[in-house]
């Protein structure tokens, strides 16, 4: 399998602006702008995150400011009316926070990410302690990769693994992340397990597949 299998740790930001459960509405805006960031972990003890505070927790207390104040009464127990009344980090975090492990890959990160709706993953150890924040953009570090480098490992990782006795003749090119592979081998039942291999290197944005199988003759007595 190829050896380029990133993890969290390795892309997240290990300095994270937090707050406490009792941080009030302002200081929560202002730790936002001052850090241009969209959410904030929230932390209670030793640092462990307990939830998530961010821009859209924000929101309702300016979208219901000029409601009708019998209307706002009906609606109460909406998430959104309730937090238009929110002046704690404790009442307008999202609880319990989404997060992911340093030694998750990226692909897990990407798969919470995308099944929770989410921008970003407070990173956190086995106790629940924050250790860093991973968001969308890290994980796109992945692709900022070289097409030297993709090409190299590539080479090095399936072609001389699968094709041994042909590497000569398959012929490896990158370009912008897209890997080529041509010529032809001798099996051809390898080239669907070099695509699969091929697309699990970080980096690779697509595989176009060129190979050709040698057909098999058969001796006549």
């Amino acid at each position: 399998m190829p050896r380029s299998a990133h993890i969290v740790s390795d892309v997240m930001t290990h300095t994270v602006v937090a707050v406490g459960r009792e941080a009030p509405f302002k200081e929560i805006v202002r730790t936002l702008e001052q850090w241009r960031v969209s959410a904030l972990p929230v932390l209670e003890g030793e640092g462990r995150v307990i939830g998530v505070v961010s821009e859209a927790d924000l929101l309702p207390k300016e979208e219901f400011r000029d409601s009708d104040p019998a209307r706002v009464t009906q609606l109460r127990d909406l998430p959104g009316v309730a937090k238009a009344g929110a002046v704690t980090a404790d009442e307008l975090m999202t609880s319990p926070a989404i997060t992911v492990h340093a030694s998750a890959t990226l692909a897990e990160a990407a798969r919470i990410m995308t099944h929770k709706r989410v921008k970003r993953l407070p990173v956190v150890d086995e106790e629940g302690r924050l250790e860093g924040i991973v968001s969308r953009a890290d994980l796109l570090k992945v692709f900022l990769r070289p097409d030297d480098d993709i090409e190299d490992e590539v080479r090095r990782e399936v072609v001389t693994h699968l094709f041994p006795a042909q590497g000569e003749t398959v012929r490896v090119s990158v370009n912008e992340g897209v890997v080529t592979l041509a010529g032809r081998v001798k099996e051809a039942v390898l080239i669907p397990a070099a695509a699969r291999l091929i697309r699990a290197i970080e980096g690779v944005v697509d595989f176009d597949n060129q190979l050709t199988a040698v057909p098999h003759t058969t001796q006549r007595r």
